[in-house]
């Protein structure tokens, strides 16, 4: 058994003897993949730790604790000692009893918008003075005064608000990591930074300590080099902020689907209360068009109720006594008062908010490669320098000496600079993602570029993915009257319900050409049908054995019935004057444009799947309709979700494509969730990518996207690392002695400026990817 709890309820709890308890710390100030190993490193190293796992995206970590062992707060300070800290997520009062979500993750949010904030104004103030270093540094005495004495010392001012501003935050994480004996980004920014403001601050401060300053020659500065490498990382740390709020956003919609308040029944009397102050066995009215505010069980009334959220399936379902109804479904055509059975945690709409969450938990950071290199490539730069320095210094150790040993040291950091390192990635993102959203693709960073060009399964939704979503009229069979006459006695019965499939059959109708009029003693029989006075005639229009009971033979067009049930049909049996006079079916039909883009995703090399939660007999036929063989039918949000984790298990990467509510956690949990723009915005914000324009259609041109971007990062990435490794043995004059070359941090700084460069262009040629 296993029971959640916060880190600070850990004091005087007394669980049972072998009782596991799972802990959740709100950890602040990680960055990158290196940040979550050493949280999860110092967290088990704790005794009686069995198991810690950080989630870098929620900022989470889930640690399994034996309560007996653990001492209280002893998570809290193992967290500190590794150079982090956990929020204090306390709840000062109980969250409500019916709310999904507690005060812990109002909190949460909170600390979140004040590290965006706190970034976004970073960023503000770095870019505002970067723009006019940059101006500066790269006039080379195009702007009278630049490379003075004058020009110099404001690039020193505008570097220094840059550096000893914004940008503290990376030497403050460099130095974390190396008092942890290890590396990551922040490192190569700190070090590339540091060293080409510190050589300049000395070069303007302390111009004679460098050759040739006798004869009016002024060393050269990196300010803008300092300044703009700030600048650019602080922007992705930015856009990586906004994406991690999209994930809370998703949560955030489900939890609103909850009403706050509902209308309980106490004595005949009816009162409106908060939703929390609900408890199991109160009796709550729902009148048309409100939602249901919690789980419960029909104890009077009958509705059709719209259950897409749980069960995707577009077709109502009508709910009479002893039927279960759950929160957050929509009540459409009646009124009906329930006795709630479950309430908080207990509904299946918490159960769907804790998917969500649990999926995205799950969902692993992307694997990003300058960090991996940086735990190496850091060390042997700084070892490299180092001999350099040393090296030189002994060849000639006067003070010329000195300070060509110090320029050798500076033009191989400088060249070491992970500008193109860094670029690689993101300029490809930001062009892919471009192009995206011009084809009405909207992709959401590169982690979802990644996981797109990996995919190898696709797993589709039916309703509104795969079909149009709601109901139409697809078939009418007439018996003695013609097809006309009877579509238009029985529009005008079903003119008179509010139930969707009545309101599909006279939309039909009218568009066929029906006449229709106004019925008289119109009744509606919940789960049954419906019968009305049309002129002379008594129209009924339901089930057969509704029929049966009232003496009405359908056993002639029965046959005919199951054909059309077993090709996603749905029937109803037309009697008039007490003789079966038709039938009538609607159907949520396969859109045009489906499938032809299965075909394109098999063309791909892509296995293709629908997971539904509508009937099995209606997944298969429209499966078969697509051309899909196999169908994961009547699946709940959960079960969506399990379907997920099972194809990933077997080794596949998994792409999830929905457009509702009961996809969320399918959508989060996969490796790249893909959502129908015109779904709703719970299904936009829990995935990685949304399809805004063309619908299904653009899904294997979002695919082929993803592929050709990721072919630009890896050759980006190829010959950033490869300028690094031909232009750092230069810049530390390795070559000087067979061919009397010495690249100076002129040179150096020109080198990593043309890296740059080649890395744009490359990532440019994305614009002319055609869909």
């Amino acid at each position: 058994m296993e029971t959640p709890m916060n880190a600070r309820d850990l004091a005087g709890a007394t669980p049972a003897i072998d009782e596991r308890t799972t802990v959740q710390l709100e950890i602040v100030g990680m960055t990158c993949a290196a940040c979550v190993r050493r949280v999860e490193t110092a967290l088990k190293k704790v005794e009686g730790v069995q198991d810690a796992s950080v989630n870098l995206p929620l900022e989470r970590a889930t640690v399994t604790i034996d309560p007996g062992v653990v001492a209280p707060d002893a998570l809290a300070r193992a967290v500190e000692k590794a150079g982090y800290s956990v929020a204090d997520t306390t709840d000062s009062t109980p969250a409500p009893a019916a709310s999904p979500r507690g005060d812990r993750a109002a909190r949460r949010d909170a600390i979140d918008d004040q590290e965006r904030r706190s970034l976004v104004r970073g960023l503000v103030v770095s870019a505002s003075a970067t723009i006019p270093l940059l101006v500066l540094g790269m006039a080379h005495g195009a702007i009278p005064g630049s490379d003075g004495p004058i020009g110099r010392a404001v690039q020193l001012v505008l570097a220094s608000i840059v550096v000893l501003g914004p940008g503290r935050r990376f030497f403050s994480l460099a130095w974390r990591a190396a008092m942890h004996r290890t590396s990551d980004m922040s490192t190569l920014v700190a070090i590339g930074t540091g060293a080409a403001y510190a050589y300049s601050t000395v070069a303007v401060l302390m111009p004679q300590l460098f050759p040739h300053a006798e004869h009016g020659v002024l060393p050269h500065v990196y300010f803008e080099a300092a300044g703009a490498i700030i600048t650019f990382v602080l922007l992705g740390k930015v856009l990586e902020s906004r994406a991690r709020k999209r994930l809370a956003d998703a949560v955030r919609g489900l939890v609103a689907l909850q009403p706050e308040r509902a209308r309980r029944v106490i004595d005949d009397r009816e009162e409106d209360v908060p939703v929390e102050r609900l408890v199991r066995g109160d009796l709550v009215l729902v009148r048309p068009g409100e939602r249901i505010a919690t789980d419960g069980e029909v104890v009077r009334g009958s509705s059709a109720v719209d259950e897409s959220m749980l069960t995707g399936e577009s077709m109502p379902v009508d709910k009479s006594v002893g039927a279960r109804v759950y929160g957050g479904t929509l009540s459409q055509s009646g009124a009906l008062t329930f006795r709630v059975t479950r309430v908080g945690a207990d509904t299946a709409l918490a159960r769907i908010v804790e998917a969500v969450e649990q999926a995205q938990g799950s969902k692993a950071p992307i694997a990003r490669l300058a960090d991996v290199i940086s735990s190496w490539f850091v060390p042997v730069v700084l070892v490299i320098a180092a001999l350099t320095f040393v090296a030189w210094a002994l060849i000639d150790p006067t003070q010329d000496g000195i300070a060509i040993a110090i320029e050798r040291f500076v033009a191989v950091l400088v060249i070491a600079c992970p500008c193109a390192l860094g670029l690689a990635t993101p300029a490809a993102v930001a062009v892919g993602t471009g192009r995206g959203a011009e084809l009405g693709v909207l992709v959401k960073g590169g982690a979802a570029l990644e996981a797109a060009s990996r995919v190898d399964t696709v797993l589709l939704d039916k309703t509104g993915t795969l079909t149009a979503g709601e109901p139409a009229l697809t078939d009418v069979v007439a018996i003695a009257r013609s097809e006309h006459e009877l579509l238009s006695l029985v529009a005008s019965v079903e003119n008179e319900s509010e139930h969707p499939i009545a309101r599909a059959i006279t939309e039909g109708a009218r568009a066929r050409g029906a006449e229709i009029v106004r019925a008289e003693g119109f009744v509606s029989v919940a789960g049954a049908g419906i019968e009305g006075e049309v002129g002379a005639a008594r129209v009924r229009v339901g089930t057969s054995a509704w029929l049966a009971r009232i003496g009405v033979d359908t056993t002639p067009l029965e046959a005919h019935a199951e054909e059309l049930a077993a090709r996603g049909r749905t029937p109803s049996f037309v009697a008039i004057d007490g003789a079966l006079a038709g039938l009538v079916a609607v159907a949520d039909r396969a859109s045009d444009e489906a499938k032809a883009a299965v075909a394109a995703l098999r063309e791909l090399g892509i296995e293709v799947a629908m997971v539904t939660g509508d009937r099995t007999r209606t997944a298969h036929a429209v499966a078969a309709e697509l051309g899909i063989d196999r169908v994961f039918a009547e699946t709940r949000p959960e079960d969506k979700a399990s379907v997920v984790a099972r194809e990933k298990a077997n080794g596949r990467v998994v792409a999830m494509v929905g457009d509702g509510v009961n996809d969320a956690p399918a959508l989060a949990g996969a490796d790249v969730g893909i959502a129908i723009g015109s779904g709703t915005d719970i299904a936009i914000a829990a995935a990685d990518v949304a399809l805004l324009q063309g619908g299904i259609a653009r899904l294997p041109t979002a695919l082929r996207l993803a592929r050709s971007t990721l072919r630009t990062i890896r050759r980006n990435l190829f010959w950033a690392f490869v300028y690094n490794v031909v232009g750092i043995p230069i810049a530390a004059g390795l070559l000087h002695p067979f061919t009397g070359w010495l690249l100076s941090p002129v040179l150096a700084s020109a080198a990593m400026s043309l890296s740059s460069v080649s890395v744009l262009l490359s990532s440019l040629r994305l614009k002319r990817f055609v869909a």
